[in-house]
């Protein structure tokens, strides 16, 4: 059966409109809730991984933000948007090094990226 296949897959899908609901009307104690069990259950989904992320960087939760976002690039690892979001996260937790490193991996990919970019100016500054 494939990931949608069977009981356990019409399940895993309805686990995943309600995360996806949840997150998009921005309830997002409920969607972070909905998130840990679906990720529990399929646990290498980048979607999800990288909005759990976003989720938490909204909060101001950084590291638990970090978490999320570096088990999403362990499936994409040249995302620049889940590269710019850890980027910022490492800027907010004081951590020009690894932020910078955030940015260089994005120019790797995207040399002309603006965030990337921007970033690593105001890093410099510091």
């Amino acid at each position: 059966m494939g990931l949608f296949g069977g009981r356990g897959g019409s399940e895993n899908a309805a686990m995943l409109r309600e995360f996806k609901g949840l997150a998009a009307a921005k309830k997002y104690r409920g969607a972070l809730e909905a998130g840990r069990r679906y990720l529990e259950r399929v646990p290498h989904n980048h979607d999800v991984l990288f909005t759990m992320g976003g989720i938490h960087y909204v909060g101001g939760r950084y590291r638990d933000a970090l978490s999320y976002l570096d088990r999403a690039l362990e499936i994409g690892s040249y995302d620049t948007e889940a590269l710019i979001l850890k980027a910022y996260s490492h800027e907010r937790l004081g951590e020009p090094a690894e932020a910078s490193a955030c940015c260089e991996k994005i120019r790797e990919v995207d040399p002309g990226n603006a965030a990337a970019a921007e970033l690593l100016g105001r890093l410099d500054l510091e």
